[in-house]
């Protein structure tokens, strides 16, 4: 696996925000719903996402800055053993000395180098063995789905892990696709305890809802008699159909806002649904024909495009 700083495109000194940040708009650009043709996409969202995994677990990141873990979060060999690094021991079988290895200059017994490795006491080389914490089990990845009005209502959503059990979820404030919820100790047992569980959200389009930030647009179609003599009609939003009151004389493209009908941001304020008319002319409607037959509008409505 790739170094997840790179994979992230950030430094190693990146902040949490930083990190969370370059995550998601990856996320965004390699998401399998906007790459169906592409199957390498699919496996850099999987490797991106493998990143955050790590470096978003504070532990997780420490570790793997110390060098004590690796990019898939499985230990390293200590004191560099099978990477020729400088730190490293270098044998010389020719000396005559079963086992002999020569560290800084001299020459110690297997037996000596891991009673200072394994043991209270002695040498104290890179805390190793007894020393070193059991570690945790793997974490559990999951997709879940969730359908716009929900994601939009913050309804509770119900997911069932590996084990059979089904756990019941609060989505966040902000949530869309791509934000992730850490389920402790929900993932592979270990001898240090369980992992967790990380689920990505999956936010599933709509019908005729568009989501602009927190906003929810929605083209509405209204008559012509609707439009010219204004009037209440039905419109639906992610909390159900309300009442809308259509200006008189409206014209296609015309916004009215349905306050507090959108997304629930990160703050907690909701957002609005932005309701955009579209008039709808019949194609074959006799009495229409007759009145325009009598009636002509004499404005130079296009004067302003120069024709």
């Amino acid at each position: 696996m790739a170094d997840p700083y790179s994979t992230l495109g950030v430094a190693r000194g990146a902040s949490e925000a930083e990190i969370k940040s370059a995550y998601r708009k990856l996320a965004k650009e390699l998401h399998p719903d906007r790459n169906k043709d592409n199957p390498r996409a699919a496996e850099k969202f999987s490797s991106v996402t493998n990143a955050y995994d790590l470096l978003s677990d504070k532990d997780k990141r420490a570790r793997f800055d110390r060098g004590e873990i690796d990019a898939d979060g499985n230990p390293t060999a200590p004191f560099g053993f099978g990477g020729g690094g400088g730190g490293g021991f270098r044998g010389h079988p020719g000396r005559g000395q079963a086992g002999g290895f020569e560290f800084n200059g001299g020459s110690a017994d297997f037996g000596d180098i891991f009673e200072g490795l394994f043991s209270g006491g002695g040498r104290r080389g890179g805390g190793f063995g007894r020393n070193a914490p059991p570690q945790k089990g793997a974490n559990a990845a999951y997709r879940l789905a969730v359908s716009f009005v929900d994601a939009a209502t913050l309804a509770p959503q119900r997911i069932t892990l590996q084990d059979g059990k089904t756990i019941d979820l609060k989505l966040p404030a902000g949530v869309e696709s791509g934000t992730q919820m850490r389920l402790s100790g929900k993932g592979q047992p270990g001898p240090g305890g369980a992992g967790d569980a990380i689920v990505t959200i999956d936010v599933k389009p709509h019908p005729f809802f568009k989501r602009d930030g927190d906003n929810v647009l929605l083209d509405l179609p209204v008559t012509l008699d609707e439009a010219v003599k204004g009037g209440k009609v039905k419109v639906p939003t992610v909390d159900g159909p309300v009442m809308l009151g259509v200006p008189a004389g409206s014209t296609s493209g015309k916004t009215l806002r349905l306050r507090g009908k959108g997304f629930t941001a990160k703050g907690g304020q909701r957002g609005d649904q932005l309701v955009t008319l579209q008039i709808d002319v019949p194609a074959d409607d006799a009495a229409l024909k007759v009145f325009i037959d009598g009636w002509q509008d004499s404005r130079a409505i296009r004067s302003h495009l120069g024709v």
